[in-house]
């Protein structure tokens, strides 16, 4: 998470918000960090949601398609990083022939009856390409068509002081009748972070070694790969071939998280440090996705690692809320 300056810590003190499709809390920590109260928040997996409360005291496993929009309490915002599988390019893309991707159908539902004079919204950067764009119009217009604006940008961590490299499309509606039609998206931060940052050194990482034959590129510039901060450096292989295989240097950027995907680096994918190649530990996913020190984990490595990888990243919704208030994007908000 981004240390905000005192005068942004209660911007939004008195603005309540839901948090749909919660995961992690990865919007809850975000808009909680500017002062905003949390008074709904749904998910239907019962692991993120005993993680949920283990972190905020409030238990959210609810299939949010049978939840009326009347029992979800009034709120100002609403946030969704709604199920991104059936849009994702590591998936089958069946868009809305999947039943995961008919759940924008949902937000859409209570946005209509609440009325909201925001919608904060993520997926992955496949959604806006998916079906030659075709879904990401039915989603505009439907966003359009109940009263919103939508702004929209595709979005690497990394350039926002994050040491991964995940591209994700973020959408910020705003109520027709409340926009000042300026809404702009934050310039990238830029800072330089590299995997190496989010390290940790308590003995608890060697479980992670991998114990399987590996071989490293060697060339003359691999000193010169070193500096490389601003992209995943591929340094060598584990057995033979396949993106899971790969070895990364840890002076550069990490992969993408992924909560699913088979191979040897699965999740979290492998690096070479201290010697040896691993897989990155829970606690060092969390760092890559903004998450606080005091942040509990899952108990189960594998829950973790799937749960970060299905995580919105901290970092880059404070920014985007930021830049909301900096812009004064919502007149009288």
């Amino acid at each position: 998470m981004i240390e905000l300056d005192k005068i942004y810590k209660n911007s939004l003190k008195g603005k309540k918000f839901i948090d749909l499709f919660c995961g992690l809390g990865g919007f809850r920590l975000a808009l909680e960090s500017y002062g905003a109260e949390c008074v709904f928040s749904s998910d239907i997996d019962k692991h993120v949601s005993k993680t949920y409360e283990n972190n905020f005291g409030d238990y959210p496993l609810s299939d949010i398609t049978k939840v009326n929009e009347v029992d979800i309490p009034k709120h100002d915002i609403l946030c969704a990083g709604f199920p991104c599988q059936a849009f994702s390019i590591s998936g089958k893309q069946k868009g809305f022939e999947d039943t995961r991707g008919t759940l924008f159908r949902e937000v859409v539902r209570i946005a209509k009856y609440h009325k909201p004079e925001l919608l904060l919204l993520e997926n992955v950067k496949n959604l806006e390409k998916h079906d030659n764009g075709k879904t990401f119009k039915v989603i505009k217009e439907n966003i359009e068509n109940i009263g919103y604006n939508m702004y929209y940008q595709v979005i690497n961590a990394s350039k926002y002081g994050v040491p991964q490299s995940r591209e994700r499309i973020y959408m910020v509606c705003i109520k027709k009748d409340l926009d000042n039609n300026n809404y702009k998206f934050p310039k990238p931060i830029n800072k330089e972070k590299c995997v190496k940052d989010v390290l940790i050194n308590n003995g608890d990482e060697k479980k992670y070694v991998i114990n399987k034959p590996y071989s490293l590129i060697q060339t003359d510039k691999q000193v010169d790969m070193f500096k490389v901060y601003n992209k995943p450096v591929r340094i060598g292989t584990v057995n033979k071939g396949g993106q899971g295989d790969r070895i990364y240097d840890p002076m550069g950027q990490a992969i993408t998280l992924s909560a699913e995907g088979g191979g040897t680096g699965s999740k979290t994918g492998l690096y070479y440090i201290n010697n040896e190649v691993r897989k990155l530990h829970p606690r060092e996913c969390a760092r890559l996705m903004g998450y606080p020190e005091n942040y509990i984990l899952d108990e189960s490595v594998n829950q973790a690692q799937k749960q970060f990888g299905n995580s919105v990243v901290v970092d880059v919704l404070q920014y985007v809320v930021k830049s909301i208030i900096d812009e004064g994007s919502i007149k009288n908000g």
